[in-house]
């Protein structure tokens, strides 16, 4: 019996194991595939992507497969600037707004950090071929490679296993299908010699040939190339073809290895249905967009720490089941909106009319004009707009709840640092004075079961102040303004933040503090000791 059974071990798989596992919990992973994909997919993940990473301990050590994705710039068929994005270093997450990867070198390091867990077990080359939800545990049925049969029991089910999920099709869930579907010929070579290229990020948007040049992480680059009106797939995806188009960069066998090509197309789709009782979708098994905002792994990220934090709380029998429903309801709206968004620059980019095409021009260059650099696409961040939420009276989600937390460098206890560093995960409750006179037993007894965090905030004037290891709360420098400045932009005297960075709500004064902790309380439907 094991508490989590995860089908499929790519990244989302990966990153769901080490989460929970992390969180006490026991978790059988079961992967298909006899050894890993030796080739990369994805070359790009977010600023949330990194938090989260480095909430699995990687953080900083990915930096041998990892460079930040710099300048990306989207040029026409006549070479004239449309975008020119310019990727913060240092973006509001703590981290940089967008990574470029090599994402083989990204999975070994997170199965490396899921091997040093005691409560991860990972079996490769068994394929699963039925569930049985019993209502109180879930029993699997599974194959080895030699037709040997297999059978695990758990608590949960997570289907992490793709775009063709079998954990999907056995929950038969439909599918809502955007229609954006347009094939890509992508090419993921590895230069012979170093070459510094500018921008490092290149999209053209010629409708005689929409084209794109991009890192796949340090020492790779990635190429590929839209499928025109009137070419045959089959005259496409020859490897003639893809060195007559890599020619269309300067790139030839002499100067380059071909690591591998084929075509994909591209899909926006989500699954209806994330959730049957015990057995939960994540990732590609529950949605699939375009790959031009490099939204997808991300969101799949996104989708596994808001999933562990609740199923922790069940667990532990500090929440109803009935939490486990909000899963769904926050993180489907928000892949919604990154489906929609992947889709407008798909448009764009995709474009072949060159009518269509010269009329976007006329408008992304009027639009350059006014504003000569664009800052990244602040706007991927997204808030959560439904779920465990702070609430009105009316019961509509209170100002700033769901927000995407910033995160800052903070000073304690003779450490400096990223503040989830200094201070830890979980629920984090960030005051600007001590918030214990506004909390009464009940309240302190609660905040003690979910294990949150106080942080008191001070101005960056103020001296670094010691930090007790056993106290559950703790006063720290705010070095760059951060939580201050959120704060006063909230007109608020606390935020309490989820664990997996988003607010559940901020609050103003005693009273309102008072009443942030029982709103909390009252909807993960608490069990906690009374004093």
């Amino acid at each position: 019996m094991t508490d989590v059974l995860i089908v499929g071990y790519g990244p989302v798989g990966q990153v769901a194991a080490i989460l929970l596992a992390q969180r006490g919990f026991t978790v059988q992973v079961v992967e298909k595939w006899a050894t890993p994909y030796s080739m990369p997919r994805a070359v790009s993940y977010d600023g949330e992507a990194s938090r989260i990473l480095a909430a699995c301990d990687l953080g900083d050590t990915l930096d041998p497969v990892c460079e930040l994705s710099g300048e990306y710039t989207w040029k026409n068929g006549f070479g004239r600037t449309l975008l020119h994005v310019k990727v913060a270093e240092d973006g509001p997450t703590g981290w940089p707004d967008s990574i470029s990867f090599y994402q083989p070198g990204l999975e070994a390091a997170l199965a490396a950090r899921g091997a040093a867990l005691p409560g991860v077990r990972v079996l490769r080359g068994v394929e699963v071929t039925d569930l049985a939800d019993h209502g109180d545990h879930v029993e699997v049925a599974a194959v080895d490679a030699d037709g040997t049969p297999r059978t695990f029991t758990a608590d949960w089910v997570l289907g992490c296993d793709g775009a063709n999920s079998f954990v999907r099709r056995w929950l038969g869930a439909t599918i809502t299908d955007l229609g954006f579907g347009y094939d890509w010929l992508v090419c993921d070579v590895v230069l012979n010699e170093p070459v510094e290229f500018k921008p490092n990020n290149l999209q053209i948007c010629d409708p005689a040939r929409p084209r794109t040049a991009v890192s796949a992480g340090p020492d790779h680059r990635r190429w590929e190339f839209m499928r025109v009106p009137g070419e045959t797939l089959e005259e496409f995806q020859t490897e003639a073809s893809v060195w007559r188009l890599l020619g269309l960069f300067d790139i030839t066998p002499a100067t380059a290895r071909l690591d591998r090509y084929g075509v994909y197309t591209t899909q926006a789709c989500y699954a209806d249905t994330w959730r049957s009782g015990r057995v939960f979708l994540a990732g590609d098994a529950a949605h699939v967009m375009p790959p031009f905002l490099g939204q997808g792994m991300s969101s799949g990220f996104r989708d596994v720490i808001n999933l562990a934090w609740k199923l922790d709380l069940v667990r532990r029998g500090l929440a109803d089941a009935t939490l486990l429903d909000t899963y769904e309801v926050e993180r489907k709206a928000h892949v919604q909106h990154a489906i929609r968004m992947s889709i407008d620059s798909g448009k764009v980019i995709c474009e072949t009319d060159p009518k269509q095409a010269a009329g976007r021009d006329s408008v992304m260059l009027a639009a350059l004009r006014r504003r000569t650099q664009a800052k990244h696409a602040r706007s991927l961040r997204e808030a959560i707009v439904d779920g465990v939420l702070h609430r009105r009276p009316d019961g509509t989600p209170a100002p700033r709840a769901g927000d995407p937390v910033p995160q800052g460098r903070v000073a304690a206890g003779g450490r400096t640092g990223r503040f989830d560093d200094v201070v830890g995960g979980g629920f984090v409750l960030i005051t600007r004075a001590d918030p214990a006179a506004a909390l009464d037993d009940a309240a302190t007894a609660f905040l003690d079961a979910l294990d949150v965090r106080r942080v008191t905030v001070r101005p960056a004037d103020a001296d670094a102040p010691a930090m007790p290891a056993d106290a559950a709360g703790t006063d720290v420098v705010d070095l760059d303004g951060v939580y201050l400045t959120y704060l006063a932009g909230a007109d608020a005297d606390a935020v309490l933040v989820r664990p997996d960075f988003y607010v559940f709500g901020v609050a103003a004064g005693p009273t309102g503090l008072a009443a942030l902790v029982d709103d909390l309380r009252q909807q993960v439907s608490a069990r906690v000791p009374q004093p």
